[in-house]
């Protein structure tokens, strides 16, 4: 799945000579969580909005240099990993830097959400699986055998908990033989976490995940 042409230019960039006057101003207009600094036109670092009550309108960017966060991505950054450094630092703004470390522009958190939702695993149509079992014991072959050998379509799945030595996986799947395919999972010692069709689904990851509460409006 290719991202790039979500890069987008309309947020800014400082250098560490501004002052923060322009910085504040930045984020009391806008929703963004962070803002990247150059130093001579090189990336440096970004400043947070969660910074902005310590912000002094007459100091200088470069007055919180060793505040500042230190996370980016590429152009030849993988959708995934996109999202999970999304995820990982709570951004919802992310810069993107060529081989030069200049930042040609910016990843927006719901661009890159709406491609996600826009592939076929929210498209077609089908019903939710979440199953669980020990991490040790998943395979993702298994899975797709399970699911493929009761004549189902595996329309994706991924991998949404790991904790406890117990991992989660989210399937998507044709509904025909359907109970037929949670069966075996069962047969098989994998847990059934969550079962249900496509709107409820959207509606239990709506209310689930506080992240994506916390920015989008899906």
């Amino acid at each position: 799945m290719q991202i790039q042409d979500k890069i987008i230019n309309t947020v800014p960039v400082f250098e560490v000579s501004e002052t923060l006057k322009d910085v504040i101003t930045f984020f009391e207009e806008t929703t963004f969580s962070h803002v990247g600094v150059t130093e001579n036109g090189t990336y440096l670092g970004l400043l947070s909005e969660n910074d902005l009550a310590c912000f002094e309108p007459e100091k200088k960017v470069d007055d919180f240099r060793f505040e500042m966060e230190d996370f980016f991505v590429t152009k030849e950054t993988a959708w995934l990993d996109v999202l999970e450094m999304f995820s990982r630092n709570e951004a919802n703004v992310l810069p993107v830097l060529d081989e030069d470390r200049l930042i040609i522009g910016y990843y927006d958190l719901e661009d890159v959400v709406d491609v996600f939702i826009d592939t076929p695993f929210f498209r077609e149509p089908g019903a939710i699986l979440v199953v669980s079992i020990g991490i040790k014991d998943y395979s993702f072959s298994e899975i797709a055998q399970i699911v493929e050998g009761n004549n189902a379509r595996l329309l994706g799945a991924f991998i949404t908990d790991s904790q406890n030595d117990i991992v989660e996986i989210t399937l998507k799947v044709g509904t025909q033989s359907l109970n037929e395919v949670a069966q075996t999972f069962r047969r098989y010692n994998y847990t059934i976490v969550f079962g249900n069709s496509d709107d409820q689904f959207l509606e239990d990851l709506k209310q689930r995940s506080d992240y994506l509460e916390k920015y989008l409006n899906v």
